[in-house]
Order: structure tokens, then C-alpha cells, then sequence
């Protein structure tokens, strides 16, 4: 496909995800989670050709040479198709907020002033490698009342591109157009561009994939970005920590997964428990092959950890590799956050509460948390159903995008014939 047919075919594109807004934003509940559950069905049923379609796709990487990370995103398993049908009914089971009014009030004038729930109306998705973004998306952004039109990595194709008939089979099962969700069809980057300057198609633009892809679209877009650039996710274990704990929240938030943006980067240790916390939790890391990266306190402790750079402090790995500094207290680790961090995820092990409520105070973080794994930074943790990404701006939508995030708000005004005096 030259550039020329690429810009017919997205401009073509366009005009239909508009045109479908207008008449998805109108449509009622029980369509909307009728599509829904005969997405997940065909997605279910169809768990063969998904496999082997993602087969093709994981083979096609590799003979590519693509990196690891890349890899381990783009690559299906019977527990992953499972969990995006599960996610489809979770939003299905989700109250719709299109329509809900808010914070209705009277006025002295005698009129009523309140807030409305509206879809954002066309949503463009650009993504690389996960091919659970393509039913994610479609999902989140039908039942908020949104038209989508999906561009996922050329080296997902044939994946999303299987998908993509599952979700068109539901949006027919339902009654409502095919071009609601669109999955582009064409691998060509120029896609990309045209996709992100259609300001008089699409109303906002979500990335979702490597800082490189991110910086580009928020650069190049004529239309706002909902976006993360970096997930440097921290977990700070607090000198009133419970060990086991503080172990077994440490090590899950580095180990559980590595290619994630809520995966755990840099452990932040009170060096009043640095010696005990440290031999038995580093012992695992290096027992399940991460690198470990200290400050010289760290090191005193553990002296096999390689030393960390002011670089490695700013770094998200998506590896085995983890960053360790022992710091003085929670003000130092607040302070390192907030130097170091990237406004993801964050969080404290302590058994105090002052300390605790301080933490989830001053630490500016999207997600900031309490005894928890940094992995529950996840819409789906969330009880959001999916996500469509993860946003660290603060304008509009901030952490795991679900379907709140994917409408915005009226205001609405009832009267019975009053004129303004």
C-alpha cells in the first residue's frame, strides 16, 4: 500500500469511526453487553485459531530478532485468551457511565446545575506487541460509548487481525455496525501518522507500548495523548516493615513478571533493616537470575551486587535487573521517588501507620500503595474490567485508564422557563 492509498484508506477509516460514534454513543446498555459477552464466546470458541495465529506471529519475532521483552508481550497462552473473554464480561458486568448525572444542584436563580457522563467519541488506540490490547480496547471503548480504530505492531498481526473477527462478530451479534471497532488492517508505518493528525476524526489518542513509540506519538500528534512514558516503579521497605512481608511483596513486585511497566525497578531498603531484609531477599533474586545494581550501602551488605550508576536510578529495565539503594528513612525515600521516579506505581512496606498515610500523602504517583505488589497496577486488578492504558499525566484521566476514563463530562442544566434576571 503506497502513502497515497495509506491516506485514502485511514481518511476512509475516519469518516466511518465518526459516523459510528454519533450512533454508539446513543445506544443502549443491554446492546452494548449483548456485543460484549459475544465477544468473549467467539474469543472462547475460536482459542485454536487464536494460538495459531499468535504461533505465526511469536515465529515471525523471533526469525526478526526482536527483543525478549517484545517477545514475552506479544505471546498468547490458553490462561491469556481466557483472561481477555473474562475481562469482556467484567466490563459487560460493569455499570455503564454514559448518562449518569452528578453533583446536581440548585442555583439561587432557581435552575438545576449538574454533570453528565459523555463518551470522548472516536478513540484512536496505537500499540505494539500485546495482543490482549486489541479485545481490551474494543471492550472498554464500546461500553463507553466510544468508536475505536486499533493499530497494533506489525508484529502482531495475524493475532489482532483474529481477534479483530471475534469482536467484529460480536458488534454484529449485538445489531450495531462493524466500524464501532476497527483494527487496521495495513502494516505500514505511514498508518501511524495519519492516525495521530485526524484531528477532525479522532478525538483522542492512547499509545501503548516502548518509550520510543510513546515520545513519537506525543511529539508528532495533533490530537491530546493519553499516555505513560516510563513505569520506574519503586518499593520502599520501611525499618517498621513485617519481613516476611516485606520479602514476599518485594520479591513478586521485581519477579512475577519482568516486561511490565508496573514491574518493580529500583528497592529502596531503612538501613536499620538492611541486614536482615537484604541477605534472604537478594538470595532469591540472584537464585532466580536478576541482576542486582547497589549504592555502596547496599553493597556493604550484599557485596556480589554490581555497582549502580546515577543512570540506573532513572532506569525502567523490563529485565532481570533490579536497582537497590539503602536509604536513612521514608523523608530520603520520598525524596528519591520523587527525583528518580516516573509517577507510575509506588509503594511502602511498614506496620506504620503515620508513616503509611505520609507515603500515600507526598508520594505524586499515579498509583501509590500500602503493602502491596507494584503488579496490582493493572485495570484489571482494579476491578476496571481492563484497562486501555496507563496514564501518569494529571490532566483528565491519571493511572489505569478504564471506563471513566475513557468519557468525560457535561454540564447539564434544568429550568422550567427561567430567564437570567
Amino acid at each position: 500500500m503506497d502513502i497515497i492509498d495509506v491516506k485514502t484508506y485511514m481518511q476512509s477509516v475516519g469518516r466511518e469511526a465518526r459516523i459510528a460514534s454519533r450512533g454508539v454513543a446513543k445506544v443502549e446498555t443491554a446492546a452494548k453487553n449483548r456485543a460484549l459477552t459475544q465477544m468473549a464466546a467467539a474469543i472462547m470458541r475460536d482459542e485454536q485459531q487464536l494460538l495459531a495465529a499468535n504461533a505465526r506471529d511469536v515465529e515471525g519475532a523471533e526469525a526478526r530478532g526482536l527483543d525478549a521483552a517484545l517477545i514475552d508481550r506479544l505471546k498468547l497462552t490458553s490462561g491469556g485468551i481466557a483472561s481477555m473473554a473474562e475481562g469482556l464480561l467484567q466490563i459487560a458486568a460493569l455499570a455503564d457511565p454514559v448518562g449518569e448525572i452528578s453533583d446536581l444542584k440548585y442555583r439561587p436563580a432557581g435552575i438545576q446545575v449538574g454533570k453528565m457522563r459523555v463518551p470522548l467519541g472516536v478513540v484512536g488506540i496505537i500499540y505494539e506487541a500485546r495482543p490482549n490490547v486489541t479485545a481490551d480496547a474494543a471492550g472498554l471503548c464500546l461500553k463507553a460509548g466510544n468508536a475505536a480504530i486499533l493499530r497494533g505492531g506489525s508484529e502482531a498481526i495475524h493475532s489482532n487481525q483474529a481477534i479483530a473477527a471475534c469482536v467484529k462478530e460480536g458488534l454484529r451479534c449485538a445489531g450495531l455496525p462493524e466500524t464501532v471497532i476497527q483494527v487496521i488492517e495495513t502494516t505500514d508505518r505511514a498508518a501511524v501518522g495519519e492516525l495521530i493528525t485526524m484531528k477532525e476524526f479522532v478525538d483522542v489518542i492512547v499509545p501503548r507500548g516502548g518509550k520510543g513509540l510513546i515520545e513519537r506519538i506525543s511529539n508528532e500528534a495533533r490530537i491530546p495523548v493519553i499516555k505513560h512514558l516510563d513505569g520506574v516503579c519503586h518499593v520502599y521497605i520501611d525499618d517498621r516493615a513485617d519481613l516476611d512481608k516485606a520479602i514476599r511483596v518485594a520479591d513478586n513486585a521485581k519477579t512475577q513478571r519482568y516486561g511490565t511497566c508496573n514491574t518493580m525497578e529500583t528497592l529502596l531498603v531503612h538501613e536499620g533493616i538492611a541486614g536482615e531484609v537484604l541477605p534472604p531477599l537478594c538470595k532469591i533474586y540472584m537464585d532466580k537470575g536478576v541482576e542486582l545494581r547497589g549504592d555502596a550501602g547496599s553493597r556493604a551488605v550484599i557485596p556480589q551486587m554490581n555497582e549502580a550508576t546515577e543512570e540506573d536510578w532513572y532506569t525502567e529495565y523490563l529485565a532481570p535487573i533490579l536497582s537497590v539503594r539503602v536509604v536513612s528513612g521514608v523523608d530520603q525515600a520520598i525524596e528519591h521517588i520523587g527525583l528518580y521516579g516516573s509517577q507510575h506505581t509506588d509503594s511502602i512496606i511498614t506496620e506504620d501507620y503515620s508513616r503509611a498515610r505520609r507515603f500515600l500523602r507526598e508520594v505524586d504517583s499515579s498509583s501509590v500503595m500500602v503493602n502491596a505488589s507494584t503488579r496490582f497496577a493493572d485495570g484489571f486488578e482494579y476491578g476496571l474490567g481492563a484497562e486501555i492504558g496507563i496514564s501518569t499525566d494529571k490532566i483528565h484521566a491519571r493511572g489505569p485508564v478504564g471506563l471513566e476514563g475513557l468519557t468525560s463530562q457535561k454540564f447539564i442544566v434544568l429550568g422550567d422557563g427561567h430567564i437570567r434576571q
